[in-house]
């Protein structure tokens, strides 16, 4: 918790300003004792900010001592009362100067930065602490975000998350962005940089892509392994997702292959769709917390809606395949959900739903999802083509799914 009050304007020049850090062994009613023996001496809190690691407490609280109080009676009284409660106390008084560069600086911008990975290692901090040094950016509060490792490691995939919140401006911003996608590369991690702004407490809606997104395949693909073109198919997708072929022109070449494929066969390909990891455990908790939800795709109308039933999205997009006497005909019907129209939707979907642009996550994996993420005020590549990754502000490469709450701030203990 961190609390600032601003001083009275007829504060006296001669009131004190003091700076108490108590640490040791955590139990209940530790800041109780140590806040009524403040109150004792009528002090006001000016600042606060505690802390508990593994039982280990860690309280800091900025007071100030009102004139006329003696203040080295007040620091001896509660270094007394630290000493009854077996912890130790430090006192440091704070000059004029000093409190007014520390006032000045709540001016300051605030970023979060979002540390992903399987398992936080000491070289990974290391190097993302530098990194933020070299930036010229303040540490103000770090935070542990994922639940808590078994002391023993099982078969369970493991999820750790710690976020920054720093203040400051970057001393170079283009370099700030290299360094994320180097460290994100070199030390199997993902960095999430977020301006800490009101947008970022309020997202309200989130659009995901389904193929290589939400499911893990590319039905396309499983449509064409079932005509016996799967090779040919699967060559078309990958140059697609790359940007190497207008989206538009693949769909059509892929499409076109599947003319004379029964509609049987697609309930049986809805139905050993994979899940992508942590896909049901966001869309469960985001439903949870009020969030809208809607995919928008370049794939299949009939899985979309498949999955919108089975995870309860509230809104599909995505291409129709025509059908005549039950049998696929090579063409689709309507316009190309390609990459402009995804992005298109996306900002009929903030209408519809009343929201602001920024308000909006995207998330997908494709160079066609690339105008999505760039409007959304949360834009993220998820598992993405190199391409994909350079281009968009955030990325998760390393976990689930669900690791994008983790961006929203959530922790594992109000995951659903």
């Amino acid at each position: 918790m961190n609390v600032n009050q601003e001083i009275p304007a007829d504060a006296q020049e001669n009131d004190s300003l003091v700076l108490f850090r108590f640490t040791g062994e955590d139990r209940p009613g530790l800041t109780a004792v140590l806040s009524r023996n403040l109150a004792s001496f009528d002090c006001t809190i000016i600042d606060v900010n505690q802390a508990v690691i593994h039982r280990s407490l860690l309280l800091g609280v900025l007071v100030r001592i009102p004139d006329g109080c003696d203040h080295e009676a007040v620091i001896d009284a509660m270094r007394t009362c630290a000493d009854a409660l077996e912890l130790r106390c430090k006192a440091r008084a704070i000059g004029s100067d000093d409190y007014d560069a520390w006032v000045e600086r709540q001016g300051k911008s605030r970023f979060i930065l979002t540390l992903l990975s399987r398992a936080v290692t000491a070289k990974q901090f290391s190097a993302v602490t530098k990194m933020l040094a070299d930036q010229g950016l303040n540490i103000d509060v770090i935070t542990r975000l994922s639940g808590r490792p078994p002391r023993v490691a099982n078969s369970e995939l493991t999820r750790a998350c710690v976020e920054f919140s720093l203040r400051g401006e970057p001393l170079d911003s283009r370099e700030l962005k290299a360094s994320l996608l180097s460290l994100s590369s070199e030390l199997n991690l993902d960095l999430a940089w977020q301006r800490d702004d009101a947008f970022r407490r309020s997202r309200r809606v989130v659009a995901l892509d389904m193929d290589s997104t939400l499911l893990q395949a590319e039905v396309i693909d499983e449509l064409a392994k079932e005509a016996g073109v799967g090779d040919e198919v699967i060559a078309i997708t990958e140059a697609a997702m790359r940007g190497e072929i207008d989206f538009d022109e693949s769909l059509r070449q892929r499409v076109s292959k599947l003319k004379g494929l029964s509609e049987t066969v697609l309930p049986k390909i809805a139905e050993r769709l994979e899940l992508t990891e942590g896909a049901e455990r966001l869309l469960t908790t985001l439903h949870r917390f009020g969030y809208r939800t809607a995919i928008l795709s370049g794939g299949f109308t009939y899985f979309g809606n498949y999955l919108q039933k089975r995870l309860a999205i509230d809104h599909v997009y995505a291409n129709k395949l025509e059908i005549i006497d039950g049998m696929l005909t090579g063409n689709v019907v309507g316009p190309i959900v390609n990459a402009q129209r995804k992005a298109e939707l996306l900002e009929q979907l903030a209408k519809a739903e009343g929201v602001d642009r920024k308000q909006l996550i995207a998330i997908g994996d494709g160079a066609n999802d690339l105008p999505m993420l760039a409007r959304a005020g949360l834009g993220i590549a998820f598992h993405a083509k190199p391409i994909v990754r350079q281009s968009a502000e955030h990325q998760v490469s390393t976990m689930g799914l669900d690791a994008v709450l983790y961006l929203l701030g959530v922790r594992d203990r109000d995951l659903a």
